[in-house]
């Protein structure tokens, strides 16, 4: 089965992507400041968690009380919250906010959800938790012998396709791709293939930020420092000291999976300085990583018009340039 927009609401939707640290947020402020009315749908799969703060670079309060902003802290930690899931919550804030005459905005990084938004989604056989119990005990004692890649590399053997779209540390996201590969006998990507809508259904205004590689990694490396002198550390051990503590797909946010792995059950005050640095380096190394595949998401989407920034512009020339490409689309 198919969950999708309808066509009517999609057209009434804007999108911004693009990927980790390029500035989507400052954009964003100032896109709501010209356009009337505007409203923002966060597109971040990791901002629907409660309490996950500043790994995931969340919007402040300051921020969601000046504009509008939906599908952030649905959730808390321990719980899951599927491609579909968001889906269904995304059209639920969209039509509210068409209905109250408002401009949705979808503005985050993740490749998946503005797929989803974009084309639909294959919701797929329910949930075998023989099977996902099984992969799962198979990852950890591969893991317990160092073999932290060993989930990647059965779901390589299957459905390469899907392999390629996925972080390896996506667990949650591995195994059902294997586990709907053991149920239906077809690779996940075959029945993903949702693919665009006729031109002239698409929505107008899908516009995602293409920065110059090294500049995006300095921003990536400023952010990540940025975090941990915001107390990121700190976070990860309250989440971790709940009385139900983070959950398996929240543990595997960037960020959040390297630092719970470098504490290793200790307490935030005995990480040492060595230890810590080299948890930024690696931060910092699968952020550049993860910002890669996110360019190729957004570049194999026919329905997204690049916009290509750089460190000489600022959010409100970028947003001047892009209100330049509404006027000219519409």
């Amino acid at each position: 089965m198919i969950q999708q927009f309808s066509v009517e609401l999609l057209q009434q939707c804007m999108f911004l992507a693009g990927p980790t640290a390029v500035g989507k947020t400052e954009v964003t402020l100032e896109l709501a400041a010209r356009i009337p009315r505007m409203e923002v749908v966060s597109l971040d799969s990791m901002c629907v968690y409660r309490g996950m703060n500043i790994g995931t670079a969340k919007p402040s309060q300051e921020i969601r009380d000046r504009i509008p902003h939906h599908l952030l802290d649905l959730i808390d930690p321990h719980e899951e919250f599927s491609v579909v899931d968001y889906l269904g919550a995304a059209r639920k804030a969209c039509s509210e906010i068409v209905a109250r005459d408002g401009v949705p905005l979808f503005s985050g990084g993740t490749g998946l959800y503005l797929r989803a938004v974009l084309r639909g989604v294959f919701e797929g056989p329910p949930a075998d938790w023989e099977i996902r119990n099984r992969l799962q005990s198979q990852a950890e004692e591969a893991a317990a012998r160092g073999d932290h890649f060993w989930l990647m590399r059965q779901l390589e053997k299957i459905d390469p396709d899907a392999a390629l779209k996925l972080h390896p540390n996506d667990q949650r996201r591995l195994i059902r791709a294997i586990e709907v590969f053991e149920l239906t006998g077809k690779p996940l990507s075959g029945l993903q293939q949702q693919h665009s809508l006729p031109k002239h259904q698409q929505p107008k205004h899908v516009y995602w930020l293409s920065p110059d590689r090294d500049w995006l990694h300095d921003r990536i490396n400023l952010r990540v420092n940025q975090m941990f002198e915001s107390g990121l550390v700190d976070e990860v051990h309250e989440l971790l000291n709940r009385d139900t503590p983070i959950g398996n797909t929240a543990r595997q946010g960037l960020g959040y999976k390297e630092i719970i792995d470098g504490l290793g059950g200790s307490c935030a005050a005995d990480l040492t300085e060595s230890k810590r640095a080299e948890i930024v380096e690696l931060i910092q190394t699968r952020t550049r990583q993860f910002a890669k595949r996110q360019h190729t998401w957004y570049r194999n989407l026919e329905e997204c018009t690049e916009v290509e920034v750089s460190e000489v512009e600022s959010p409100g020339g970028i947003a001047d340039r892009i209100q330049s490409l509404i006027a000219r689309h519409e």
